[in-house]
């Protein structure tokens, strides 16, 4: 009896041993499955080529037969077309098209028509690709005069422009992802940048002149950098240069709060539709949608043309900071009306056109996780494969001198290979104890038997 019952412990235990070594083979696997590829190659949520996306459709065949185009909810491209052999050729690519009256060039020329118009401080006016409309808003500091003005010329160029009161007031939000401060006011650092030879932080141009001097602490101690080419207004960037020529450690990082961060893969524009996240010292880390583009605002301190208008909410301190998705750098927050208690609009310049104006170049995540310096933007990502609403802000990091990961936690963490191999090492000492002690008993056995036998 038991012999019966240690042969059945031995069993047991043996089985148990060869379950954990097949379980944690499982979750290595699984894990090594949820790492994050090369964090260099185009996101893998993006199309592959831009001939597949809704962009290329409408710039190949033409600003008079296309009106635009935008990412539906389920992720798929749409392009807006005047004429059903339009609507056949995207259908045949892949997209969906849909039927509308006014071509790019008929949007075109009434903003042509809005911008040679006297300025009106506190008025914007964007193309809505979705309802193929000019929509004109203003601020609850434009008067009622400018308004009815603004709105007699609306009627004058036909039944597409619409007028839209917006609530607040359209303003640069100076005052990220970590503060930049100075004596103009505090800002927050966009994407780090290079041409080749030195690094630089690309922000917002209306927070401050060339030669604005730039710090890391109030007290004025911990100098940043200064800088050193701004085009605002206009357009909103600028060029802060390093005091000591270099980003340092972590440059392909924007910071997200409570010591994150999250690597920069590459620039692009992004598309109507796409969900993105801003990241500011004053507000921390915020998403929602791209609602328009190529957006035109009449700041009290000038025009700015060629914003990308979102959802997203911004408070002032958040100037400068990075605008992303999935990796991609898409823009730095201009400005804009509202704010997080209740929501609003915020307008961003596009990361390319900056780059392009500054000849400059973003620094981004190597293969090895580490920064390469002046490394070319990805191809083109504007329309997202997936769904928008699934997207995220990209491949997680820690911000240099905030975090520190303790070898317990990570392995702790199941999204780790650390507990899979601990589960397998454990079930291998099993194992083997397993049968080092039946071993031991045979052992023992045979010597008892040939005992009593020779006596």
């Amino acid at each position: 009896m038991r012999h019966a019952r240690r042969r059945l412990v031995r069993r047991v235990t043996r089985l148990a041993a060869v379950g954990g070594i097949l379980l944690g083979g499982t979750m290595v696997t699984r894990a090594v499955a949820s790492e994050p590829g090369d964090p260099a190659a185009v996101p893998r949520t993006y199309a592959a080529s831009a001939a597949d996306t809704g962009s290329d459709l409408a710039s190949r065949l033409g600003t008079s037969r296309t009106a635009g185009s935008w990412i539906s909810a389920a992720g798929k491209p749409v392009v807006a077309v005047t004429d059903e052999e339009a609507a056949a050729e995207v259908r045949k690519a892949g997209a969906e098209a849909k039927m509308v009256d006014h071509s790019m060039d008929d949007l075109k020329s009434a903003a042509s028509s809005l911008r040679s118009a006297p300025r009106v401080a506190g008025t914007a006016w964007v193309m809505d690709y979705r309802s193929n409309e000019i929509v004109v808003k203003g601020d609850s500091t434009v008067s009622a005069a400018d308004w009815s003005r603004m709105t007699q010329l609306a009627d004058g160029m036909g039944g597409f422009v619409r007028m839209e009161r917006a609530e607040g007031t359209f303003t640069t939000r100076l005052n990220g992802a970590l503060p930049l401060l100075s004596t103009a006011g505090r800002c927050s650092a966009g994407f780090n940048v290079t041409d080749g030879q030195r690094d630089f932080i690309l922000t917002a141009g209306h927070c401050g002149p060339e030669g604005s001097v730039w710090f890391a602490d109030n007290r004025g101690t911990q100098q940043i950098g200064q800088t050193v080419q701004q085009s605002f207004p206009g357009g909103d960037f600028s060029l802060v240069q390093y005091a000591s020529g270099e980003a340092g450690a972590g440059s392909e990082v924007v910071s997200i709060g409570a010591g994150k961060g999250v690597r920069i893969t590459g620039a692009a524009d992004p598309a109507v539709g796409q969900r993105v996240f801003r990241s500011g010292s004053t507000s921390g880390l915020r998403d929602g949608e791209v609602t328009a583009l190529n957006a035109t605002v009449n700041y009290p301190e000038g025009t700015v043309t060629g914003l990308i208008e979102t959802n997203v909410c911004a408070e002032p301190g958040d100037s400068g900071g990075p605008m992303f998705s999935e990796g991609i750098a898409l823009g730095v927050t201009s400005g804009g009306s509202g704010d997080c208690a209740s929501g609003g609009t915020t307008f961003f310049q596009p990361v390319t056109k900056a780059l392009a104006a500054l000849n400059m170049k973003l620094i981004v995540a190597a293969p090895n996780g580490s920064g390469q310096q002046g490394a070319a933007p990805a191809p083109s990502a504007t329309q997202s494969a997936i769904a928008p609403g699934d997207a995220s802000p990209g491949s997680s990091a820690p911000v240099a001198g905030e975090a520190v990961e303790t070898l317990l936690s990570r392995l702790a963490d199941p999204k780790n290979v650390g507990p899979g191999l601990l589960v397998i090492a454990g079930s291998l000492v099993a194992l083997v104890a397993t049968r080092f002690i039946r071993a031991e008993q045979d052992r023992k056995a045979y010597r008892r038997y040939y005992s009593a036998t020779w006596g």
